[in-house]
């Protein structure tokens, strides 16, 4: 066992105030990041001394957080010592010799519990967590690790239809999304976020056909989004009518469609006005969720060059069909279905389109993962997309991943109405707003009671959200989501605005246990934990009323560094977080 690292390490170490001595494993643990693997450490170290067999990376992945009390406990029997386990525990206990970071250990065979120096585990946290926030511009918030530098992740998110609202039903994916971005970026990961746009296909046919029946420029003007959106309707509504009137409708869709894969300049300036239209519509809701893209990236953009090679590539691999007309890969022995690659009358469909993207998206970023964040009622679409990829032999193939999700039950407002996502935010900014202004003396110091209530209801929209595991559905439910008691978004905002130990220094390991994970429920519950904590800190360990300075100042800098973990934890799902409410 060595217990010495290199003098890189030894300055960094002392750039972040960290003592010379602090416990540390080479190319295992990050001190100067998490202060917790130093107490863990040195745990694994005093393990080692009395059981030489072991090696301390073995043993430091075995401390775990503490059970019956104990700040970390270590199971003996995972490291299959010979010996009976209580004669190991009394070993150990009888040679342990506390130190600056471990003051005693207690035993319950075949386990060991420790608890860490109280002293040493304030000063060292509270001091990491102010350094790591005013140090921001080292690209090194609390939190932060570099478990991915030197990766690149591409994640594609929210992706809606273009001249279409934007519908509640994209919320979960760009917030799950941008959620996955953010964390991976706090892993130290080079991420590209793409907002691929549904901005081609036989949609933009029924649009088209609507509009010229039905539209008017005066409402194209006034609320270009909410008019393509009504003629989209009307058109299909016209399509249901009869048998006959469905198949004209269908048609003239197809045959627009047709026009703009063939490259008519009239339907594709048509198109690029819907298009530009939708995406300024779009960003303004991205802005007002605090959701950004790197890139959008349409499904026009997708070039036709590589959408032909794919069919050509699989007809030459022998994985291609033709079966009346159309292309297809049979994938019934994986149980996979049937996936069409191209349709009889010869244009392309989304699963054409998706091979050929992912094709254009590594010879162009060479990704190391890319995710797609898509509802799980397209497993099967996405389970077709990959294997077909790795059937036609694309060695990067499996370097894609699909992170899937529920439904949100119940979607409605107030009312009973189907909801929008504007209308979503506004009633429930109005209701948030409605609530500020029960208390006028807290409401009259809020500087701006608009914003800050967009933000709270916001913040109540996100929490409910994400608070469960995304893959099951939810029950969307407006008493809970506006309420300022328990674990909803309003509450956890009143915690920050109002603002312990072991809670605030687990908090990189949170955002390590989230990368495995891919859940953002675990981060919701930390954040609760510690408002919770921090309320509770608050009434019992008073600042102002405090006659003893000194311990006024050391009570008011943990509130201050227990501010800033929460607020990074919002920050962390896309929550911009209050200082007034």
């Amino acid at each position: 066992m060595s217990s010495t690292y290199s003098s890189e390490d030894a300055k960094l170490f002392q750039e972040h105030g960290l003592p010379e001595d602090v416990p540390h494993i080479p190319g295992v643990t990050e001190p100067q990041l998490c202060i917790l693997d130093a107490f863990r450490t040195s745990i694994a170290r005093q393990i080692v001394g009395v059981f030489p067999e072991l090696t301390i990376e073995k043993v430091y992945d075995g401390v775990d957080y503490g059970k019956k009390g104990a700040d970390f406990t270590v199971a003996l029997p995972r490291f299959k010592l010979k010996g009976k386990p209580d004669e190991l525990v009394k070993k150990f206990t009888e040679a342990f010799k506390p130190d600056t970071w471990v003051e005693s250990v207690t035993a319950t065979a075949p386990f060991l519990h420790f608890q860490v120096n109280t002293s040493t585990l304030n000063r060292q946290v509270l001091n990491q967590i102010d350094f790591l926030t005013k140090n921001k511009s080292k690209d090194r918030e609390y939190g932060r690790n570099d478990s991915g530098k030197g990766k690149k992740l591409l994640i594609e998110y929210s992706s809606p239809n273009i001249a279409k609202e934007f519908h509640v039903g994209h919320l979960r994916s760009t917030i799950i999304g941008q959620f996955l971005a953010n964390l991976h970026r706090t892993c130290g990961w080079d991420v590209t976020s793409i907002n691929y746009l549904g901005d081609w296909g036989t949609q933009f046919g029924y649009v088209a056909y609507g509009f010229q029946k039905y539209g008017s420029q005066e409402e194209l003007d006034k609320d270009p989004i909410k008019h393509l959106l009504d003629v989209y309707v009307k058109i299909n509504a016209d399509g249901r009518q009869s048998e006959e009137m469905g198949a004209k409708v269908k048609s003239e869709a197809q045959g627009f469609f047709r026009r703009m894969e063939e490259g008519d300049e009239e339907a594709l300036a048509i198109w690029r006005k819907y298009r530009d239209l939708s995406l300024a519509k779009y960003q303004q809701e991205y802005k007002t969720l605090n959701v950004d893209f790197d890139v959008y990236w349409g499904e026009s953009k997708v070039g036709k060059y590589w959408q032909d090679q794919s069919v050509t590539r699989g007809e030459e691999l022998g994985i291609v069909e033709t079966v009346d007309g159309a292309k297809l890969v049979n994938l019934e022995k994986y149980k996979l279905g049937k996936a069409i690659l191209r349709k009889k009358d010869g244009t392309s469909i989304y699963l054409t389109r998706d091979i050929a993207g992912a094709v254009e998206r590594y010879e162009k970023y060479k990704f190391d993962k890319m995710i797609y964040v898509v509802s799980a009622q397209q497993d099967m679409h996405l389970a077709q997309f990959f294997k077909v990829l790795e059937l036609m032999g694309f060695d990067w193939a499996d370097r894609l991943e699909h992170i899937n999700y529920g439904l949100v039950l119940g979607m409605s407002t107030r009312k009973g109405t189907v909801v929008l996502l504007s209308d979503l935010v506004r009633e429930a900014s109005s209701v948030m707003h409605d609530q500020m202004r029960k208390n006028e003396d807290k409401y009259a110091a809020v500087e701006d009671p608009e914003t800050t209530s967009r933000e709270i209801g916001i913040t109540a929209i996100k929490i409910q959200d994400m608070s469960a595991k995304r893959i099951n559905n939810y029950q969307f439910n407006w008493d809970r989501m506006i309420s300022f008691e328990g674990d909803t978004g309003p509450y956890l905002q009143y915690a920050h605005a109002r603002e312990i130990i072991m809670l605030l220094a687990s908090y990189p390991d949170v955002v390590k246990v989230a990368m495995k994970t891919r859940e953002p429920s675990g981060v919701v519950t930390f954040m609760f934990r510690l408002a919770h904590a921090i309320s509770g800190a608050w009434e019992i360990l008073p600042v102002k009323s405090e006659a003893n300075i000194e311990i006024a100042r050391a009570r008011l800098f943990m509130f201050i560094c227990a501010k800033n973990v929460l607020g990074a934890a919002m920050r962390l799902l896309s929550i911009r977080p209050l200082d007034r409410m």
